[in-house]
C-alpha cells in the first residue's frame, strides 16, 4: 500500500493541525493505519495505531490527551488530529501501516511524510 500524508505547517506552540493520510491505488479499510514522527537526531516515535474498523486506538504516552486519531473509510483517510501543539512536537509525520509487535507497535508501508513545525 502506498501511502501519503499531509496537513503539516508552521503553528504556533499551543495551537492545532490535522495531518490526513490517504492512499491513492488501494482501499485503507483493509488496513490498521497509525501515525510515527522522526525528528532530527532523534530516534523514530510511534504515536498512534488505529485498527481497520476503527478500534480503540493506541496512542503514546507522549501525545496522550492532545492528539486524535481517527478514520473515515468512505473518504479512503485516517487523520491525526493534534491539539495543545509543543515546540518538541516539531518533526517529520508519517502515516504507515501499524499493528501490535512483541516489543512494541510496528510501523511499516510509510510513503512520503509531512512537515510539521511548531514555534514557540
Amino acid at each position: 500500500v502506498q501511502l501519503q500524508a499531509s496537513g503539516g505547517g508552521l503553528v504556533q506552540s499551543g495551537g492545532s493541525l490535522r495531518l490526513s493520510c490517504t492512499a491513492s491505488r488501494e482501499s485503507l479499510d483493509v488496513y490498521a493505519i497509525g501515525w510515527f514522527r522522526q525528528a532530527p537526531g532523534k530516534e523514530r516515535e510511534g504515536l498512534s495505531c488505529i485498527s481497520s474498523s476503527g478500534g480503540t486506538p493506541y496512542y503514546a504516552d507522549s501525545v496522550k490527551g492532545r492528539f486524535t486519531i481517527s478514520r473515515d473509510n468512505a473518504k479512503n483517510t485516517v487523520y491525526l488530529q493534534m491539539n495543545s501543539l509543543k515546540p518538541e512536537d516539531t518533526a517529520d509525520y508519517y502515516c504507515a501501516t501499524c499493528w501490535a509487535g512483541v516489543a512494541g507497535y510496528e510501523y511499516h508501508d510509510w510513503g512520503q511524510g509531512t512537515q510539521v513545525t511548531v514555534s514557540s
